[in-house]
């Protein structure tokens, strides 16, 4: 069970106080009870890796549909140690002993699901299916009708930084993609307090294989992929819509971005170079003072000191995001990087931070592992 501390103590986190926990002796994994849905891909088996180790947290549920009637550790061999349930299909699922559900089914099929389930259910989504505000905008860049209106209107966005005391108080989080967070951890802030420009901002954002998830294409099979960078969704990525709606909210103004996403040779993370129009008068130190100030107090975003380069190892398996500013050669420019694991930050990371905060309980908990290096 888990025990409440009345007035609890404060820990420093990179100096931002964090509320502890108490737990009695008595084991607490399990307190609440989580399902995932969709737990035979690449975000779900990654939501496993972190509730394994979170003492409020337990699994009791989980669904693959063409693996129903599995075990998850003939899914994923390197899962064989853990206790958890077998597979079932999301029309077989018993919700009955489930607090919070974590969905990681393609975008799509995501919106009539989260509709039919029991309304006292926690849910944050990671598909892109409530991201979008405007069900207009949906129905534009995924090509299908939105069929939970309803359900929109109540999503929060969840980029946990920039949002969380709306999170706190959600009943549906919409997880943000991968690019998005990159771009919009280091530019929200900036558009804000109006450092930056509204024109020409340029992105070129690099993701290892796995962001394309788990099911076979031919385009990601090795000899495709290694060995070489490709462009792709180029003009026409899904992210667009979310990175501008975003951008556009924190300036209070249309924004508009160039946005050019490239696959790379590597099974994890990514980069986001960020070519920025400086404000009059504002400098790129202002841009760095900016940001450094802002995420003081933040546990996983890290603006990097000097003239380090962010690199995508340095945060590999974790919650971190690690941006730094540079001048550009041009005048009045700046280049901003950015990198996650886009399968952590990025997704199944910033997914459990955000359950954290919908069910009262630091945000961190279960989060604080170190990057895997080398």
């Amino acid at each position: 069970m888990v025990v409440f501390v009345d007035k609890p103590k404060l820990l420093k986190a990179r100096n931002r106080p964090v509320r502890a926990l108490a737990i009695s002796s008595q084991k607490a994994d399990g307190a609440i009870k989580v399902g995932i849905l969709g737990a035979s891909g690449y975000t779900g088996v990654e939501l496993i890796r972190f509730i394994a180790n979170h003492p409020y947290f337990g699994i009791s549920l989980m669904t693959a549909d063409r693996k129903a009637g599995q075990s998850i550790a003939s899914v994923f061999p390197h899962l064989i140690t853990r206790d958890l349930p077998d597979l079932v299909a999301v029309k077989d699922a018993d919700f009955s002993s489930v607090d919070a559900v974590f969905c990681c089914l393609p975008h799509g099929t995501t919106q009539e699901i989260i509709k039919g389930l029991p309304t006292r259910l926690k849910i944050v989504d990671l598909s892109a299916d409530f991201r979008l505000r405007d069900i207009n905008d949906y129905n534009e860049w995924y090509g299908q009708p939105h069929k939970a209106s309803e359900l929109q209107k109540e999503a929060v966005y969840g980029l946990t930084e920039i949002y969380r005391n709306k999170i706190q108080s959600a009943r549906l989080v919409a997880n943000p993609g991968c690019y998005p967070t990159t771009i919009l951890l280091p530019l929200v802030p900036l558009l804000k307090a109006r450092l930056i420009g509204l024109q020409d901002i340029l992105i070129v954002s690099n993701s290892g294989v796995s962001g394309a998830g788990r099911s076979a294409k031919e385009a990601n099979l090795y000899t495709e992929v290694s060995e070489g960078i490709f462009s792709y969704g180029i003009t026409r990525h899904r992210h667009v819509p979310e990175i501008e709606q975003e951008l556009s909210d924190a300036a209070n103004s249309k924004v508009t971005v160039s946005f050019t996403p490239t696959l790379m040779p590597m099974s994890r993370g990514m980069q986001s170079t960020i070519n920025v129009q400086l404000a009059p008068g504002v400098s790129v130190v202002d841009l760095k003072q900016h940001l450094k100030g802002f995420y003081e107090k933040e546990e996983f975003v890290v603006v990097l000191p000097d003239d380090q380069a962010p690199h995508t190892k340095y945060v590999q398996g974790s919650n971190g995001c690690h941006i730094n500013v540079f001048p550009d050669r041009i005048p009045g420019r700046a280049i901003i990087i950015s990198v996650i694991d886009n399968l952590v930050k990025g997704a199944s990371g910033q997914a459990l931070q955000n359950l954290n905060l919908m069910m009262g309980i630091p945000e961190n908990t279960g989060l604080s592992c170190m990057p895997l290096f080398p």
